[in-house]
């Protein structure tokens, strides 16, 4: 596994269309999603949201004075490229935490902040969707594997 794949911040909100922030850690619950996150829900398959903190930068080479959990992601990861990998893929986080990727990319019925702002945002296009089939404690720092199907 490459030790640089990794959790760079856990982000919640208690309120939708709303930026999410940044939390020492959070307790993801299976069949739900992160506890305290509006998003948490049991009849869903988007639990958890996931960005790259390399789609964050696209954003701010554009200008834009953006940080993890600004577009709405539960977890900001580094080092792996998130909508390359295919739904049913399961991811493994921190060790204990297992993800299942349902979705990949969003359509916005209308732009958030950020795409009013710039016309563009990466959350629809580079952000991914899982749900949790075996939960646990993430926090920053912790490591990310994709497994083989």
């Amino acid at each position: 596994m490459n030790s640089s794949v990794q959790v760079i911040a856990v982000s919640t909100s208690e309120v939708k269309h709303q930026k999410k922030i940044n939390v020492d850690k959070g307790v993801l619950k299976e069949n739900f999603g992160i506890i305290g996150d509006v998003h948490g829900d049991s009849n869903t398959h988007r639990q958890i949201s996931l960005l790259s903190i390399e789609s964050i930068g696209k954003m701010r080479d554009l200008g834009l004075n953006v940080n993890p959990g600004d577009f709405g992601e539960n977890i900001t990861t580094k080092g792996i490229d998130l909508p390359s990998i295919p739904v049913g893929t399961r991811l493994s986080v921190g060790g204990d935490i297992l993800l299942e990727v349902t979705q990949i990319g969003k359509e916005c019925l209308e732009p958030c902040a950020i795409g009013r702002e710039v016309g563009k945002c990466v959350m629809p296009i580079e952000g991914i969707f899982a749900r949790v089939i075996k939960g646990g404690e993430v926090k920053a720092g912790d490591k990310i594997e994709v497994l083989k199907n």
